[in-house]
């Protein structure tokens, strides 16, 4: 019964060399010594503050991507033992990707990701031929959907390669269905199963990375100006610790602070001073010369407004407390100067379209207060809804002249302190967000006389109710920020044009020696990066040669070659366009690593392309052997390019002046040479 114990246990392994010779050069020409320079180099020193916050689980903002990227190189960072207390700001002041692998950049891992998603569809495909619904084949297809989800969560850019994959995977679903071999059931659980695996578990996967993202940074860090209250009221700390507790409806007699939703171009809260408008502006108009009405960037007591009945004279919340609910009319007062928010028809100082907006002044002259506001509850989910503290976002309609309270974002002069101008817009102007305003701070005013007030307005607020925001309010939010963030748009001295990576007329140094001329630059070998597109050019001539030919019937390829053939192109050649053309139309300082992804695609090419050339345009002995000494003539030059470029990639060897200027082969490289 046990004579299977008996016989020898066989195991069979195939090892392709050429993959296991290829993987470890790979390893080792970005491993070699990985720890020089001991410096930090170009963009490390963004990555590296992002994992300190990992560390540190402090929140921060990153709009150049989703956070899975991030997260993977704090997970490097926790495995070999970093706390986080490292002052990122001390910069030192192929060839590209060997020089981008090597530093804590994302690219890298975007273009792992991104072929491991192509990877995994190719074998999702064979075994489709093979053994469909097997595990092989759940596996396989699972995997495409993880890695594209992945690519995505590394960086934005990682939807092109996404976008790729569906449309293949979308035209092999195409042929799927018109197979009459199948019936109808069998087609519909091929479909079911790509639309789980391409699109259901992308979306769950890319929600579970900020889920943990959202999980680890949980504490109050330098970017929640950027958030809103409701957000920064979820962090530990900061926000949190201020508002805990507050009261959740606004009443009349609440003392609150009320900060602009838009949060452009900088978060800041409604506030007054004692300050007036000059009777004449600079181009010759004239003001109400009433008391300023500002928008403020920073915490400060004069942010403090009081929410009152028109009806009734107390500035103290009754008890019980009455809420203020939507469509109320309500009135104003500034809690420092007890005067009354007003707009009227006069024209803004720096918005002459819009109404000024004041607090009222008695001058004794022909120009009454308007000073009641409807409160128009934006998010109301009924008609009576409270008035609630951070969660609800309101406008406030002023009743005699339909004009809504709106940040309009200029700076007013040096008499109105560089502060942001605060206006009345009519709405028949339509809708936009600087016309929307939320409850930060808020308390139950208990104080009628003016010296009681002002001492209970600089006091912190304490009370006994909490708020939590859900995480998909969070993600949805988070996710919004990501997209619209402004990011630096500014010139840099390593900018390019996607023009210039095609011929690698850029280039970027990354780090310099600070007392020798060694030193590291994002560098192409030109040998690779000229065959990569001149096997892109040969690509789309033959294909387009060869589609041209079986238009007139005349097969040159067998089938089975001519579909290998034309996948090949959708994957790398479509792989190239989708990761190169779309900067063409982004309005985003770029540089020559943005073309990494893209060239990956390229290279992949280069080795169909010569297969293809050897295998079925070189018919004869000769014309294959002239062929193969041409492609080991042409794989030495890459050799000779690489380790001629070698110092640049490494920077662990310093060069003379003369040795620089001879490394310089365009004169748009920038190669640094010290003058002593």
């Amino acid at each position: 019964m046990l004579g299977f114990l008996e016989r020898p246990v066989v195991v069979t392994a195939d090892i392709n060399l050429n993959v296991v010779a290829l993987t470890a050069v790979g390893l080792l020409s970005r491993l070699w010594q990985l720890a020089y320079p001991r410096a930090v180099v170009f963009d490390e020193v963004y990555y590296g503050q992002y994992i300190s916050f990992y560390m540190k689980r402090i929140f921060f903002l990153d709009g150049s991507g989703p956070p899975f990227g991030h997260m993977l190189l704090a997970l490097g960072g926790y495995l070999g033992g970093f706390d986080g207390n490292f002052l990122w700001n001390r910069i030192g002041a192929e060839n590209a990707l060997i020089t981008q692998a090597r530093l804590m950049l994302l690219e890298s891992v975007l273009i792992f990701f991104n072929l491991l998603a192509v990877l995994s569809y190719l074998k999702f495909a064979n075994s489709q031929k093979q053994r469909p619904f097997s595990l092989r084949w759940w596996f396989w297809l699972t995997l495409t959907g993880m890695a594209c989800s992945c690519a995505v969560g590394v960086k934005y850019v990682g939807v092109f390669t996404y976008l790729l994959v569906l449309a293949v995977a979308g035209v092999h679903a195409w042929h799927l269905i018109g197979d009459r071999t199948l019936s109808h059931v069998r087609v519909l659980c091929h479909l079911l199963a790509r639309a789980a695996a391409l699109l259901v578990v992308p979306a769950l996967m890319y929600l579970l990375f900020f889920y943990v993202h959202l999980t680890l940074v949980c504490r109050s860090g330098p970017h929640d100006q950027i958030m809103s209250s409701a957000f920064q009221a979820s962090l530990e700390g900061g926000l949190a610790r201020i508002t805990q507790g507050q009261p959740l409806e606004v009443a009349y007699g609440s003392q609150v602070t009320l900060k602009n939703v838009f949060g452009k171009p900088v978060p800041c809260w409604l506030h007054s001073h004692q300050s007036t408008y000059p009777m004449i502006y600079e181009n010759g108009r004239g003001s109400s010369h009433q008391q300023q009405v500002t928008c403020y960037p920073f915490k400060d007591v004069n942010n403090w407004w009081i929410v009152k009945d028109p009806g009734r004279h107390p500035l103290v919340v009754s008890n019980p407390p009455r809420p203020v609910r939507h469509g109320d009319i309500v009135q104003l007062v500034h809690g420092m100067t007890t005067r009354f928010l007003n707009t009227h028809d006069v024209a803004a100082p720096l918005s002459p379209h819009s109404q000024e907006v004041s607090c009222y002044v008695d001058y004794n002259i022909s120009m009454p207060s308007q000073n009641l506001w409807r409160l128009d509850i934006v998010n109301r989910e009924s008609d009576t809804e409270v008035w609630k503290t951070i969660l609800s976002e309101v406008r406030l309609v002023h009743v005699n002249t339909s004009a809504v309270l709106k940040l309009s974002g200029a700076h007013l002069p040096d008499w109105g302190f560089r502060q942001l101008e605060v206006v009345g817009e009519k709405l028949s102007r339509g809708y936009h967000e600087s016309m929307v305003w939320n409850v930060e701070e808020h308390r139950y005013g208990k104080s009628q006389e003016q010296k009681e007030r002002e001492l209970e307005l600089h006091s912190p607020a304490q009370m006994d109710v909490s708020r939590n925001l859900s995480f998909m309010a969070r993600f949805l939010e988070l996710q919004w920020r990501m997209l619209t963030v402004k990011s630096d748009d500014s010139e840099h001295k390593y900018s390019s044009s996607p023009l210039d990576w095609v011929t690698l007329d850029t280039s970027i140094a990354y780090w310099l020696h600070p007392r020798t001329s060694a030193q590291i630059h994002l560098l192409g070998n030109i040998v690779i990066w000229a065959s990569a597109g001149l096997a892109t050019a040969v690509y789309a001539l033959l294909f387009f040669w060869y589609l041209l030919r079986r238009r007139r019937c005349i097969r040159d390829l067998p089938e089975g070659c001519w579909l290998r053939w034309v996948l090949a192109g959708a994957l790398c050649a479509g792989g190239w366009a989708v990761n190169y053309l779309p900067f063409f139309l982004m309005e985003k300082t770029l540089f020559l690593y943005h073309y990494l992804p893209a060239l990956t695609f390229q290279i992949l090419l280069l080795p169909v392309v010569l297969q293809h050339v050897a295998d079925h345009l070189c018919r004869s002995p000769l014309l294959r052997s002239v062929f193969g000494s041409l492609v080991v003539a042409w794989y030495s030059c890459a050799c000779h390019v690489f380790n001629t470029l070698r110092p640049l990639t490494y920077g662990d060897r310093s060069l003379s002046p003369g040795e620089l200027r001879a490394l310089r082969w365009k004169d748009t490289w920038d190669i640094l040479i010290r003058k002593y």
